[in-house]
């Protein structure tokens, strides 16, 4: 049996993944279904735990096609890049970049919020301590082995600050970017 410190750790995992997933995690439900049985003179003081249902798996292009479903709601931003531009005149496809590109940063501030992964602006001297994280700051020209990297900011990277998407649909409509429209005569 699990000590009384591990017990509590177990009900606050399982309490919030119970609250935002729907599921026991897995290395919990394992530790207490494999625990070492009760002996056989002994009543059992709680029935077995049964493993809970198989829960319908999220697939990564779900919250991909998600996030695209937002923008084109938002900021018709698929209808956008769908369209041939080649007919109309620098204005005209100027006016409709104003309104794509409001609609769809308004749509990324509200669901995926970004933050810039450096304080410093660009093209400000800067000094990046290492060891440094490739996904994070690339460095490029004369790179070596250094304590610290000194240079200039090229591009101060994005990361996203939170994640508030919406629930995903059901999986039937999880590939939908936008729905057909038909207007009844």
């Amino acid at each position: 049996m699990p000590s009384f410190g591990t017990r509590v750790s177990y009900a606050f995992r399982c309490f919030f993944a119970v609250l935002f997933n729907a599921m026991i995690p897995p290395d919990i439900l394992a530790a207490l279904t494999t625990a070492s049985p009760v002996p056989a003179s002994a009543p059992a003081a709680h029935p077995p735990l049964a493993a809970p249902a198989a829960p319908v798996r999220e697939d990564p292009g779900d919250r991909a096609v998600q996030v695209l479903a937002i923008f084109q709601r938002d900021g018709r931003l698929v209808d956008f890049l769908r369209e041939d531009l080649s007919a109309y005149t620098d204005a005209q496809v100027g006016a409709a970049v104003r309104d794509v590109h409001a609609n769809c940063r308004q749509a990324l501030d509200r669901y995926l919020p970004v933050e810039a992964v450096l304080a410093d602006e660009e093209g400000r001297a800067t000094v990046v301590s290492a060891p440094v994280d490739p996904a994070a700051v690339r460095l490029v020209g004369n790179v070596g082995q250094q304590a610290n990297y000194r240079g200039t900011v090229r591009h101060r990277g994005w990361r996203v600050g939170r994640i508030a998407l919406p629930p995903l649909p059901a999986a039937e409509a999880r590939l939908i970017v936008a729905p057909a429209e038909v207007e009844v005569s």
